[in-house]
C-alpha cells in the first residue's frame, strides 16, 4: 500500500494559462522568437473578440476624411495649392498619417493595461526576456493599424471616389511607409507607458501628440500658406516630411526625397524608444 505524503510539491505539468498561451510554449527556456510570437497571438485574440477597438480608433480619422473633403473641396485653392489635384488626394496621405499616430498612442495604452492587470507581474515569474512583450505589442499594434489602413483606403475609394494618379503600387508604398510609422512611433509612445504607467496621463499625452503635430504640418494646406510662425513649426516637425513623402508616392509626384528623412527619423525615434522602454519596463512594479 502507498501512503500519499501530505505537503509534497505538485510535480505534474503547470495548467495553460489563457493569458500568456500554453505552458508547453513556455517550458524549457522557450526562444525569444517564440515568447514574441505567444505574447503578440494574445494580444492579436483581444481584437478578434472585441472588434470594436478597431473601430472606435477609426473614429477620428474617418470623421476628419469625410468633414474636410466636404467642408474644403468646394473651397477656392491656393496659389501654393499642387496644380491638377483634388483636395481628396492631398488630404487623404494625411489621414493615413494621423491614422499611424493614433495607433502609435494605442501601444503605450496597451503597455499600461498589461501593467495593470497583473499582465507583467505573472511574466516576471516566467523565463521570459522583458523586451518579449514590449516587441509582441507593437506588432500586434501593427496589425491593428494595417487593419484601419484598408478600411480608410476602402471607404475613400468606394464612397469618395478617391483615385490617385500613382496608381495602385504607390499608393501600397504610401500605406507601407505609414505603417512603418506607426510601428517606430509606437515606440515612443510604449517608453511612455513604461515611465508613466497610468491610463490617464498617456491619454494626456496622445492629445498633445495629435493635434499639434497634426494641424502644425503639411497635413491639411501647404506649408506656404500657414503663418510665419506656423510654418517654420512645420518645417521642423518630423510628421510633415512623413506626410510629404507619403503624398509625394500616392500622387506620383517630386518629393519622394522627404521619404528618406522620414524614415530615418522615424528609425531614431524606434531606437530611442526601445532603449527607454526596456529600462522604464525593468523597474519595480
Amino acid at each position: 500500500m502507498t501512503t500519499q505524503l501530505i505537503g509534497t510539491p505538485d510535480t505534474a505539468p503547470p495548467t495553460p494559462d489563457s493569458t500568456t498561451g500554453s505552458a508547453a510554449a513556455w517550458g524549457g527556456g522557450s526562444s525569444m522568437f517564440t515568447q514574441i510570437r505567444v505574447l503578440t497571438g494574445r494580444s492579436l485574440r483581444a481584437l478578434v473578440t472585441d472588434p470594436g477597438v478597431i473601430l472606435f480608433g477609426l473614429f477620428q480619422p474617418v470623421i476628419i476624411l469625410f468633414i474636410l473633403t466636404q467642408v474644403f473641396s468646394g473651397m477656392g485653392k491656393s496659389a501654393h495649392f499642387p496644380q491638377g489635384i483634388s483636395y481628396l488626394d492631398f488630404v487623404m496621405p494625411a489621414i493615413l498619417v494621423d491614422n499611424a499616430v493614433q495607433s502609435a498612442t494605442q501601444s503605450g495604452i496597451g503597455v499600461v493595461d498589461d501593467l495593470k492587470n497583473g499582465m507583467v507581474a505573472r511574466l516576471r515569474c516566467m523565463p521570459v526576456h522583458p523586451s518579449s512583450l514590449l516587441i509582441a505589442r507593437s506588432l500586434a499594434n501593427l496589425v491593428r493599424a494595417a487593419i484601419q489602413i484598408v478600411i480608410v483606403l476602402v471607404l475613400a475609394v468606394t464612397v469618395l471616389g478617391y483615385s490617385p494618379q500613382g496608381g495602385p503600387e504607390k499608393l501600397l508604398a504610401s500605406a507601407g511607409l505609414a505603417l512603418f510609422i506607426t510601428w517606430t512611433l509606437g515606440w515612443a509612445f510604449i517608453a511612455a507607458a513604461t515611465w508613466l504607467r497610468r491610463a490617464e496621463p498617456m491619454q494626456n499625452l496622445a492629445v498633445i501628440a495629435i493635434l499639434p503635430l497634426m494641424f502644425a504640418s503639411s497635413a491639411y494646406v501647404p506649408v506656404d500658406d500657414l503663418p510665419a510662425w506656423l510654418s517654420a513649426v512645420a518645417q521642423a516637425n518630423p510628421l510633415t516630411y512623413a506626410i510629404d513623402a507619403t503624398r509625394a508616392l500616392a500622387l506620383d509626384t517630386p518629393g519622394t526625397g522627404s521619404a528618406l528623412i522620414a524614415v530615418v527619423i522615424s528609425g531614431v525615434i524606434a531606437v530611442v524608444g526601445g532603449v527607454l522602454a526596456v529600462v522604464g519596463f525593468r523597474r519595480p512594479l
